[in-house]
């Protein structure tokens, strides 16, 4: 345990971390906005390339995905025990400074004003920002595989990668739980997809869609949370990123669940078709390899929404 605890959140290089402009990597307003760009005009480019050239098969990627998604679960879950040790050793080396008028709780939900980025959980926030660059990933993946470009893919992908700038470039409160969570929730749904996607069976029933609900319901909650601290504690660091960062997530809240409820209208469509199909067939067979929730027509249906579903 000290071992980890001194690789995590004590050693030089974390908590001498200082994020700046000029020695961070990635760090500039030019380089965030350039690689959006370019992010949006290779994905664009490659499915149009793709469609131009009349390819309607999957390119072959081999364990290239499974080899991702075990990469992106392993630093999802480091990145949340990192910012975990270090929220504790930070809470340990400056509660002294406000604890009459802070609890824990209410330090990681809204920074005391004045706080600069730079520290031990600045530093894990800086690995977390790297990290939304692999992610991007996924959306080469899945136009190689021929699934359909949303423009709620390349709209999330890229404002995760904004808003996780704009916490560190404010000091922005909050960002120690959305990192927590978000890590923490990245964790289980890549290792998921690792699973299933090295031929393990998957769930009967949409598992990344509730994560991924059930993380927005969470943070939520949070910003919630943020709002009261801030007019009743006197005033939380970074107020106006957060509330860029609100407006944000709303957004793609409003999004999701308009995906989310056209996603299970026609999963009732589906299974409602299925079910008039077979009555009028008058077929009640079933093959020993169906799922024991779903028959093989509705398990098919079900795949497809899936996919549609993977790599949000």
């Amino acid at each position: 345990m000290e071992t980890m605890t001194f690789w995590l959140a004590e050693h030089p290089s974390i908590v001498g971390f200082r994020w700046s402009h000029s020695q961070s990597w990635g760090s500039t307003w030019s380089f965030l906005f350039t690689s959006i760009l370019a992010y949006i005009t290779i994905s664009i480019f490659l499915h149009l390339t793709l469609s131009l050239f009349g390819r309607r098969r999957s390119v072959p990627l081999g364990p290239i995905p499974a080899i991702h998604s075990l990469a992106m679960a392993l630093i999802s879950l480091s990145i949340f025990v990192g910012i975990l040790f270090s929220a504790a050793a930070e809470i340990r080396d400056t509660r002294w400074f406000w604890h009459r008028s802070k609890t824990p709780l209410q330090w990681l939900l809204c920074f005391p004003l004045g706080t600069r980025p730079s520290g031990r959980v600045f530093f894990w926030s800086y690995i977390f920002y790297l990290s939304r660059f692999l992610h991007l990933l996924r959306t080469i993946f899945t136009i190689l595989r021929r699934r359909k470009l949303t423009f709620f893919r390349l709209f999330n992908q890229s404002i995760l990668i904004c808003m996780s700038f704009v916490w560190l470039e404010f000091s922005q409160s909050f960002q120690v739980v959305a990192i927590l969570l978000t890590t923490l929730a990245y964790s289980v749904v890549y290792g998921y997809r690792f699973w299933t996607e090295i031929g393990l069976p998957s769930a009967c029933f949409p598992f990344e869609v509730n994560c991924q609900v059930l993380l927005l319901g969470c943070n939520l909650i949070c910003h919630v949370g943020v709002l009261l601290l801030h007019f009743l504690k006197g005033g939380c660091n970074g107020i106006g990123a957060w509330v860029f960062n609100s407006v944000l997530n709303g957004t793609i809240l409003l999004l999701f669940l308009n995906f989310y409820v056209k996603m299970h209208l026609k999963k009732r469509k589906d299974v409602v078709g299925v079910i008039v199909e077979e009555e009028e067939e008058e077929t009640s067979s079933r093959t020993s390899t169906d799922i024991p929730c779903s028959s093989l027509e509705i398990e098919r249906e079900m795949k497809k929404i899936k996919n549609e579903m993977k790599d949000l």
